[in-house]
């Protein structure tokens, strides 16, 4: 099979019936008897991850960031990025994940009606009309086949 759409679809076929995580967004904060609330990430969807891609129902995703979900608890820190990532750990908790959940926050739809023009899509493009993907921002692409064949053999 030479079209993503189509390779797509059977990857879907392959994977019915196993399990899936779950998509997070940042939810619009309400205020509560004048009080601002926490931020919050509530579920937004459910997808396959096959490494750098998220396979949905209807759409495919290239990661974002991977999150395990977790209540808050007073934590001591030694790099700013730590206590940002637990703070958006312990949003996800507070929007109703379970604690130590997966989920996937700032996913970006990919576009494989562009990918079919020839046009690249985050980490997929054409390569002498054959679909690949860039699964590093170092390494080379490789063909979709190959890759999806390899991501579903460690399921």
């Amino acid at each position: 099979m030479t079209d993503a759409a189509a390779l797509i679809a059977a990857a879907r076929a392959r994977l019915s019936g196993s399990p899936r995580e779950r998509l997070g967004d940042w939810a619009a904060a309400r205020r509560l008897f004048g009080f601002g609330r926490a931020p919050r990430i509530v579920p937004v969807g459910e997808v396959w991850h096959l490494g750098v891609l998220l396979i949905g129902d209807e759409a495919v995703y290239a990661t974002g960031e991977v999150l395990r979900a977790r209540t808050e608890a007073p934590r001591g820190y030694t790099a700013e990025a730590q206590r940002a990532r637990s703070e958006r750990a312990a949003a996800a908790a507070r929007g109703g994940f379970a604690d130590g959940e997966v989920l996937h926050l700032g996913a970006e739809e990919l576009d494989l009606a562009a990918l079919a023009r020839g046009e690249a899509s985050g980490p997929l493009c054409l390569v002498d009309g054959v679909p690949h993907v860039r699964w590093s921002a170092s390494g080379a692409p490789r063909p979709l086949t190959d890759y999806l064949n390899e991501q579903l053999s460690l399921r």
